[in-house]
């Protein structure tokens, strides 16, 4: 039976409806114990849910929901390493890779939990000969630039967390990053780079991304104009590959001692705590990337623990079930009031939109709700003076994530107590709103007469009843990070398995990689016959662009349409 058929998803359904013509003023009004009720202190943060349209009758629901949707079956069975990852038949085990596992698993009749040290430890010896200045270029300078390549999962993760981690940087070896195929970053990041002492790092779980590998090839042509050594001994000596395919980076030409390996029950958007994770340790030190891994066993151990009633991660996949499932609330902002955190919406954008886009139900067939909200946002204090007018205006409500730290990252006095206050304000405001009779009062206290005041009225007019969830982290630390980071990720998980999709494949990100292979000959020469019109236009236009052929406008009266086509 699909969950959708069960008589709690009626209930629910029906409690949404009576919900949205409430109001959240009253809710606090009505139950004075609403914050405490709904707030959850953990070790690193803070989680205020207490700004959501949604009493305690409907929190049962939600929770009696996910009992209902076999989510503790399901928890168990992810820590169990049981092949819940079905399409693709592999474990889902990126706990693993932090130490959260309750017991050892074997994969492919290895131990899981020994594998992953033995790759942690190589990792550190790494790490450990670059700082010390042991390890050089050709021409024997240390190195101090590292190139990491990579895309999506390769690329996201590990610079969200560097960018998140800037008070914890090292400084003596900088990280820089290329994920786009469009050559010009790859172009700037070398710019300013010196080949004799720059690393490079390929990051692909199958070594053949098409992307990340035109970039390496481009990368390592670069090193051979500077340096006029051949590419064999130029990929042996400045090259590392991060892949959980080791045989293709050694047919590259990466020396084995070199490749670092994850393995096949990573996902790639969940891969920052494996190998992929490298340049963190680079920028923050192998101890902080230790403390980052902590911090998320601390919330894998907490996702395992916990009753659903108080668990953090349950908590936030029910919140956004009710509002994108049975409100009909399709999108999510995540608002983080720390300039550090500027990359998470995009990290999150991916993690949970890659995860949870699916429209078809484990059993196959075609889902008739909703699996996942669109994820967007950026840092809170730019997004106020750009997008936060339709948060708060817009007949739309958009649920938002607000996300910041009782300790600032920096040593400059009092810009973190205004960085929180508009954090608090926004939310407030966004539950509150402005009645008519609040601006009527404002403005005649601004000695505005009747008439005026009547005229402005409905344009200052804020409904409020807009939701949002507030995580104060205590710091932004490593291990705060983790925490953080492994909160969305068992949301994500929890989301899927109450809505019956399977969270661990991407099979739409495939099919787009596969035309691509297919068109990218054809923009040079080739049959279009098979491809759709507006297809072939575009391809039609590239060559004819590319060959400088004359456009139409530049085209002779006389000349037919036939005879332009035969250009």
């Amino acid at each position: 039976m699909t969950i959708s058929q069960l008589p709690i998803w009626q209930q629910l359904q029906s409690q949404a409806e009576a919900m949205k013509g409430r109001s959240l003023r009253d809710l606090f009004t009505g139950d004075p114990g609403r914050a405490a009720h709904f707030s959850l202190e953990l070790p690193e943060f803070l989680l205020d849910f207490s700004k959501n349209l949604l009493d305690r009758d409907v929190f049962v629901n939600l929770l009696r929901l996910a009992e209902d949707g076999e989510l503790p079956r399901w928890r168990d069975d992810f820590f169990a390493g049981q092949p819940i990852n079905a399409t693709e038949g592999r474990p889902v085990l990126h706990p693993a890779l932090r130490g959260a596992l309750p017991r050892d698993v074997e994969f492919n009749d290895q131990s899981v939990m020994a594998a992953v040290e033995c790759e942690l430890g190589r990792l550190k010896k790494l790490v450990v000969l670059l700082h010390n200045g042991d390890l050089t270029g050709y021409s024997g300078k240390r190195i101090t630039d590292v190139v990491n390549l990579g895309v999506g999962g390769s690329h996201l993760g590990p610079q969200m967390a560097i960018e998140a981690l800037r008070a914890h940087r090292k400084g003596d070896v900088a990280v820089h990053f290329v994920s786009n195929v469009d050559g010009a970053q790859l172009t700037d990041v070398l710019v300013g780079l010196d080949a004799e002492s720059t690393l490079f790092i390929v990051s692909s779980k199958t070594f053949t991304t098409s992307e990340t590998m035109t970039n390496a090839r481009s990368a390592l042509r670069w090193l051979e104009q500077a340096s006029g050594l051949e590419a064999a001994e130029l990929l042996k000596q400045q090259f590392v590959a991060v892949t959980a395919s080791p045989e293709r980076a050694q047919a590259f030409g990466v020396a084995p001692e070199r490749v670092f390996r994850f393995w096949d029950w990573v996902g790639g958007r969940f891969s920052l705590w494996s190998a992929i994770g490298l340049p963190i340790a680079i920028a923050c030190g192998f101890e902080n990337f230790r403390a980052l891994l902590d911090g998320a066993a601390s919330m894998d151990r907490h996702f395992r623990e916990a009753e659903l009633e108080r668990n953090a991660p349950v908590i936030m996949a029910l919140l956004s079930t009710w509002y994108c499932t049975f409100m009909g609330y399709p999108a999510q902002a995540i608002l983080p009031y720390e300039q550090a955190l500027h990359m998470l919406p995009a990290y999150l954008q991916q993690a949970d939109m890659e995860s949870n886009g699916k429209s078809t139900t484990r059993a196959g067939a075609e889902v008739d709700y909703a699996t996942g909200p669109l994820i967007w946002g950026q840092t809170g204090i730019n997004g106020q003076h750009a997008f936060y007018q339709y948060l708060h205006q817009s007949p739309e409500i958009v649920p938002a994530d607000f996300i910041g730290s009782v300790a600032p990252g920096h040593d400059l006095q009092g810009h973190h107590e205004i960085l929180l206050a508009n954090m608090l304000a926004q939310s407030q405001a966004l539950m509150n709103g402005v009645s008519a009779e609040e601006v009527g009062r404002e403005l005649a206290a601004k000695g505005l007469g009747e008439a005026e005041i009547k005229r402005l009225t409905p344009f200052k007019v804020h409904r409020g009843g807009k939701p949002s969830n507030t995580i104060l982290l205590k710091e932004l630390s490593p291990r705060s990070l983790g925490a953080l980071v492994a909160l969305y990720e068992h949301k994500i998980f929890v989301q899927g398995v109450i809505l019956q999709i399977f969270s661990f494949d991407q099979w739409g990100v495939e099919l787009g990689k596969g035309l691509a292979a297919g068109l990218e000959p054809k923009l040079v020469q080739g049959d279009l016959a098979a491809e759709d019109a507006s297809t072939a236009q575009l391809i039609e236009y590239y060559r004819r662009v590319t060959a400088g052929a004359a456009t139409p406008a530049e085209m002779p009266e006389a000349m037919t349409a036939d005879a332009a086509q035969a250009m």
